[in-house]
C-alpha cells in the first residue's frame, strides 16, 4: 500500500500507478443489498432465474454498485496520512465497458494521473480501472477527483 505523508508527496507522484488493490468476489447478495438501498430492482440484477435467459447469461452487479467499491479497493491501493480534511470532489468520467456478472472476482488498478494546487490543498485525478477475472474488456473505467486539504 502506498502510503502519502504530506501534499508535496502526494504532488510528486502525479502520473504515477500507485497499485492494485485485492480481487473481490461479487456475490448476489451484495447485489441484493444495493438493490434495496438503491431502490434499482431490475430484472437483470436480482431476478436470477429470468436473468439466466437475459442478454449476459445470469445477474450481473449494477453499475453504480462497481463504482461505489472506490472507497473498499482504495483503502488497499493508498492512504492520505496528512493533517487535513480528505474529500470526494466528484468524477469526470465513468464508463461502463463490459458486464460484471455476479460470480466474478474484480479489482481496481489506481492511476493518479494528476495532483493540481488548489487553495489550501491539493485536487487529485485519479485513474480507476475496474478489472474482471478472466475478462477482456474493464467494468468500469472513472476518473475521480479528491481534494486533500494541508491542514
Amino acid at each position: 500500500m502506498r502510503v502519502f505523508t504530506s501534499l508535496e508527496e502526494v504532488a510528486a507522484a502525479s502520473g504515477e500507478e500507485i497499485g492494485t488493490s485485492d480481487w473481490l468476489t461479487i456475490d448476489q447478495e451484495r447485489v441484493d443489498r444495493f438493490a434495496d438501498v438503491t431502490g434499482d430492482h431490475q430484472w437483470i440484477h436480482v431476478d436470477v432465474e429470468r436473468a439466466k435467459e437475459g442478454p449476459f447469461g445470469g445477474t450481473i452487479a449494477h453499475g453504480y454498485l462497481t463504482l461505489s467499491l472506490i472507497p473498499f479497493f482504495g483503502s488497499q491501493v493508498f492512504a492520505f496520512e496528512t493533517p487535513g480534511a480528505k474529500l470526494n470532489y466528484g468524477a469526470n468520467k465513468v464508463r461502463f465497458p463490459a458486464p460484471l456478472k455476479v460470480g466474478s472476482k474484480v479489482r481496481m488498478h489506481a492511476v493518479l494521473t494528476s495532483a493540481e494546487d488548489v487553495p489550501g490543498g491539493v485536487q487529485l485525478t485519479t485513474t480507476c480501472t475496474f478489472e474482471v477475472e478472466g475478462g477482456e474488456k474493464p467494468v468500469c473505467v472513472a476518473e475521480t477527483l479528491t481534494r486533500v486539504f494541508s491542514g
